[in-house]
């Protein structure tokens, strides 16, 4: 390759009990699409934020163009022209398009204000430059996901930046957002920038990137061509095992019903919304972001106050008014954004993972902590959940043993409906999986799971039925039972063509 763009030599770090860099050694080319994967924990998290300067390595050494840098502070980083687009974006959401895309250089008026005309103009030749469309002038709070995430990454770019890290960049999007995406990341490396693209999603890998590097345990294993690389090899150095199949098997057995839903509308958010699902049953819904699939999980669980409509769960009638209601029902949510609105970031996994079944680890209005650690530590180990123990604070963890976390707590309570929106969102394909067999037992004990998702091969892979939601309506549901639903059929549904 030359002078690599990028050369990371023995960089390794270490928390209080957890070795995240183990003596990594990786090298990007200029001008190329660099894919970096690995399970959750693995590293890369820690490897990004090294790079931007983050964080500071105990050991090693970084070249950017044969030239050895000290990146001392994300400040350092972005002058080397090292621009992060991270997973949670980092946006000032009631500042407009223009301001955030430059923002802390601002131009400035001859009178010391914000020159506005020339900031403006600026960022519309940046949004320009990346093929997108949107108004400079509009609150970044009123944008869609996907273009808050153009945002980001025009903000990166008017860094002139030679270094483009994105971390988990698709995990929001829907695959017309995709295209735009790749077009992007393409024209970047077209122009000379490195690309350093995170994504647990394989597909994107072998379609977007020129060379593939995996980390495992904190420790570099391998770097290729694409070309050169196969969907099962990069699993088993992922994961250290072979995965059969990428879903596992389940032979769906309804019983009773769980969960009607009948005219549910809440003005502005969706109406109308009618379905059914029994005990044991996979229930998928999705559609584009937008489309009010979130909104109206949040409305069977008391979340979102419906307008008008039926929740009925075994024998007991909602909507309910608030989820206190609908937990003592027996449905529980796993939300979508697990770090603003599921976890206690701040707090022990003793209290993320029991906070909703405290009263069971209580005694005469007093609660046993033995008792609640022994219930956490059962399920950190049923689960898998990387962590040091369960005082460790949720927020320590990576994305993956985060979401988890929410699964543990989702199951030591006994409910009759679990919402799981967004479930495998940030989590690799080796935890997926794991995922994926937790949502197989709770469905053999009679637990229904209306699972929303952005991922159709996985709504395919595991749903027994699918309703796909379009501009608030549901638009059609598919009897997936024998695994036969097209992505194209979905498609069709979400976009209303059909």
């Amino acid at each position: 390759m030359g002078v690599p763009r990028i050369r990371f030599r023995s960089i390794s770090k270490s928390y209080p009990g957890v070795r995240a860099l183990d003596g990594v050694d990786l090298a990007l080319a200029p001008g190329s699409v660099h894919a970096l994967v690995g399970e959750n924990g693995a590293g890369k998290s820690t490897l990004i934020k090294v790079l931007a300067g983050a964080v500071q390595p105990d050991s090693g050494d970084i070249e950017l163009d044969g030239v050895q840098v000290a990146i001392r502070t994300a400040r350092a980083g972005r002058s080397q022209g090292i621009a992060v687009v991270y997973q949670e974006f980092n946006l000032a959401r009631d500042m407009t398009v223009a301001e955030n895309v430059f923002l802390g250089c601002w131009p400035q008026s001859r009178w010391g204000g914000v020159n506005y005309p020339a900031l403006n103009a600026e960022a519309g030749r940046v949004l320009a430059g990346l093929g997108v469309s949107i108004p400079v002038t509009s609150p970044v709070r009123g944008l869609s996901v996907a273009r808050q995430q153009m945002v980001e990454i025009a903000k990166a770019l008017a860094q002139d930046a030679r270094v483009l890290v994105l971390d988990e960049p698709s995990a929001v999007l829907m695959p017309d957002e995709l295209r735009t995406l790749f077009r992007v990341v393409c024209d970047a490396r077209a122009r000379g920038i490195s690309v350093l693209y995170v994504s647990h999603r394989l597909s994107e890998i072998f379609e977007i990137a020129d060379t593939v590097s995996v980390l495992r345990d904190g420790r570099h294993v391998s770097t290729r061509p694409i070309a050169e690389v196969t969907r099962d090899l990069l699993v088993r150095e992922m994961v250290g095992r072979p995965l059969t199949d990428e879903f596992p098997a389940r032979v769906a057995h309804c019983g009773q019903l769980a969960l009607r839903v009948q005219g549910l509308t809440a003005k502005g958010r969706f109406r109308g919304v009618g379905f059914d699902v029994h005990a044991g049953e996979v229930f998928g819904l999705t559609g584009l972001i937008g489309s009010g699939r979130t909104s109206v999980a949040q409305a069977i669980f008391g979340e979102v106050r419906p307008s008008a409509g039926k929740v009925q769960v075994g024998s007991t009638i909602g909507p309910f008014r608030n989820p206190r209601r609908g937990l003592a029902a027996g449905v529980m949510l796993l939300p979508e954004d697990r770090k603003q609105a599921g976890l206690l970031l701040e707090r022990p996994l003793r209290e993320n993972i029991t906070l909703a079944s405290r009263s069971e680890s209580a005694r005469l209005g007093f609660l046993n902590l033995a008792r609640e650690r022994d219930v956490a530590a059962r399920y950190l180990a049923e689960l898998r959940i990387r962590a040091v123990s369960t005082e460790a604070a949720a927020g320590t963890l990576s994305g993956g043993n985060q979401q988890k976390v929410l699964l543990a707590r989702c199951m030591t309570r006994a409910v009759r409906v679990l919402l799981l929106d967004e479930p495998t969102r940030g989590v690799d394909v080796g935890g997926k999986y794991e995922i994926y067999q937790l949502i197989n037992r709770l469905v053999a004990k009679g637990v229904a799971i209306v699972m929303i998702s952005s991922e159709l091969p996985e709504i395919i892979g595991m749903c027994d039925r699918i309703g796909v939601m379009h501009e608030g309506r549901l638009a059609g549901v598919l009897d997936n039972r024998s695994r036969q639903v097209t992505q194209e059929e979905i498609m069709r549904l979400a976009a209303g063509t059909r």
